[in-house]
């Protein structure tokens, strides 16, 4: 058994910013898994709030032994990039090795397509309006926020896409007093969600807090391990496999995170369609499915998943699964 890294970019459709800053391209780290002539592949994105890096990933991956099972790597790596993208190509290469689809070794049901969002990056309000004018079709757009004078913004997208459905993203970017200030109009506005508003550190204040539309933990929500510390102050749970370190630990927290009452979303960091293939298993049923990452990209693998009108389809054999 043999596993591999490599490094990858894929260049951006236009420039993605979000309230800790922009980019143009996704660097991301491609993890082969090769046993008896069989290959399985995976991918994940560090993510340096997390204190990852290229570097650092691609280093805990190969300090793991040449033989590794998925229920090893679970105590072998901490949730995380890299745990992830090696998770995910041991379940395609035992999916291959057996002849059979990831969801039929899971013991899921045979995935269709899901409604993913679309994502508009943050930027002045009078190109936010006129990027959702271009989307105005789509059935959801995510809005990236996160400044104290988010208002603008807000009022911009409504006024370009009136009938989409909106949530909302502030990657931590509010305080407590802006998000209790902006809460009534996220109503008035008919958004549907609001994800993190608050640092992860400062998330208490919501407890007791007005919580007008549903507030969803992303960085607050890393793995089964997180469910405890949120009590009281969501609402719904952002899982992405990059947080949860891979397929196997992301499907316990959605089991996990369903029996304790949360609603799920399943959402990505902005990587390839390989990212998100294992993604789009976990996300069957979901309240909010946010996997936009290959839509954002102006190249993909060669064989990228298909995006259409029903939403993001799962994976061809070619590609993962």
């Amino acid at each position: 058994m043999t596993i591999s890294v490599s490094r990858d970019v894929f260049k951006l459709a236009e420039a993605f910013t979000i309230s800790r800053g922009s980019r143009t391209e996704a660097h991301v780290l491609t993890v082969r898994v090769t046993r008896d002539g069989v290959s399985g592949w995976g991918e994940c994105v560090p993510y340096a709030r997390y204190g990852e890096t290229l570097d650092s990933v691609a280093a805990e991956i190969a300090g793991l032994p040449a033989r590794i099972s998925r229920a090893d790597l679970q105590e072998a790596l901490p949730a995380g990039a890299a745990r992830n993208a090696v998770d995910c190509a041991l379940w395609d290469l035992e999916a291959k090795a057996a002849g059979v689809r990831v969801w039929d070794l899971a013991g899921l049901p045979a995935p269709g397509p899901e409604l993913t969002a679309y994502t508009l990056s943050l930027d002045t309000p009078d190109n936010m309006e006129a990027a959702a004018r271009r989307h105005a079709a789509r059935p959801l757009l995510k809005i990236k926020l996160g400044t104290p004078d988010d208002m603008p913004r807000l009022e911009s997208v409504r006024r370009g896409a009136p009938q989409a459905r909106i949530i909302v993203d502030a990657n931590e970017g509010w305080s407590a007093s802006v998000y209790a200030d902006l809460a009534p109009h996220l109503v008035r506005l008919g958004v549907a969600l609001v994800e993190q508003p608050l640092p992860a550190g400062e998330d208490a204040a919501l407890i007791g807090m007005d919580r007008p539309v549903p507030v969803c933990a992303d960085e607050s929500c890393h793995d089964r391990a997180s469910l405890p510390a949120m009590k009281g102050k969501y609402d719904i749970v952002n899982i992405k496999l990059d947080k949860t370190g891979g397929l196997t630990e992301a499907l316990a927290l959605r089991k996990a995170a369903l029996a304790e009452g949360y609603g799920v979303m399943v959402g990505c960091m902005v990587g390839s369609s390989l990212a998100m293939a294992p993604a789009v298993l976990l996300a069957q049923g979901a309240a909010v499915t946010d996997l936009d990452g290959p839509l954002l990209l102006s190249e993909d693998r060669d064989t990228p998943l298909r995006y259409d009108a029903e939403g993001v389809h799962p994976p061809e054999v070619a590609l993962w699964g």
